[in-house]
């Protein structure tokens, strides 16, 4: 493992003496558009490993991207090798079917502390809601980007990630698809500031692959993020979505896809290779782009 391979496969060719924030901008930045949020293991004979020398290996070595105990695992690894101030955190994700947020903390993130302040660091959450920048851990100020305005609100020691979303223009055949996100704002995940060891994540991870009524057993997912939006491939249904901000709206263009398809997509938007075939999956559960 070093920080050379990683950065080859994001295309950081910058230097890093300065452990400034622009410098973790821009590695945050270029992981989210070299690296896929997916878990394509779980769907094609595959496990995913709380191992930081496995993960290294299937993002670094073999090209592939990961869910988020992996890729903010890894991101983690790399923001301590370069000497950044860094502590791993759990999250609970926002559960519409609950209205509320789930009990198990299956999220990981990433807090930096950069000359006094706070930054929360997530290259892994895929498709609209993924941050391209790390947002300063500051309460209620609205942080805008390309993907939306994003806000942070501090509700007594627990903090809500949440965003204004845009309208989605969609095709009048996948209008009234479920994986169209029909909401102004949204929350997204919940944490605290307790700092987390690799460990803690071995249960959850397990169950995140397992348990019937996981998303990730759900639904076959790989997203990555664009200079313009993201690409997605959720089941068969493949998507590229263009955020218009100065419109108002984000540009869903989808189109279903055949099982034939599949290794030409992956390769050729994702730049992935998978050692075995994917069966794709995309149960009805609560997942929208």
């Amino acid at each position: 493992m070093d920080l050379e391979g990683y950065f080859a496969r994001i295309g950081f060719i910058g230097s890093y003496e300065e452990l400034d924030l622009a410098t973790l901008k821009q590695i945050h930045k270029q992981h989210v558009m070299s690296i896929p949020f997916e878990n394509l293991s779980i769907h094609s004979g595959e496990r995913n490993i709380i191992d930081l020398e496995v993960i290294y290996n299937k993002i670094v070595v073999s090209n592939r991207g990961g869910y988020c105990l992996e890729n903010n695992l890894l991101f983690g690894w790399v923001l301590r090798e370069m000497g950044y101030n860094t502590t791993t955190l759990s999250s609970r994700v926002f559960n519409s079917a609950l209205n509320d947020f789930n009990v198990r903390e299956s999220h990981l993130i990433n807090k930096i502390v950069i000359d006094g302040k706070s930054y929360i660091a997530d290259v892994s959450f895929g498709v609209s809601s993924q941050i391209l920048e790390p947002l300063e851990l500051i309460s209620g100020e609205e942080q805008h980007g390309p993907t939306g305005i994003f806000r942070l609100i501090d509700e007594e020691g627990v903090w809500v990630l949440e965003k204004t979303c845009r309208k989605k223009v969609v095709r009048p055949e996948f209008a009234e698809s479920t994986l169209i996100d029909r909401k102004q704002t949204k929350q997204i995940y919940c944490f605290d500031l307790t700092p987390r060891e690799a460990d803690y994540f071995f249960e959850i991870n397990d169950i995140l692959q397992t348990d019937p009524d996981s998303l990730f057993t759900n639904k076959s997912i790989c997203s990555l993020q664009t200079p313009t939006g993201f690409r997605a491939l959720i089941g068969l249904t493949y998507s590229e979505v263009t955020f218009k901000p100065e419109e108002g709206v984000d540009d869903v263009d989808m189109r279903d896809i055949a099982e034939d398809e599949i290794e030409k997509i992956l390769k050729e938007k994702f730049n992935v290779k998978l050692k075995n075939k994917l069966k794709p999956v995309s149960n009805t559960v609560n997942y929208t782009l």
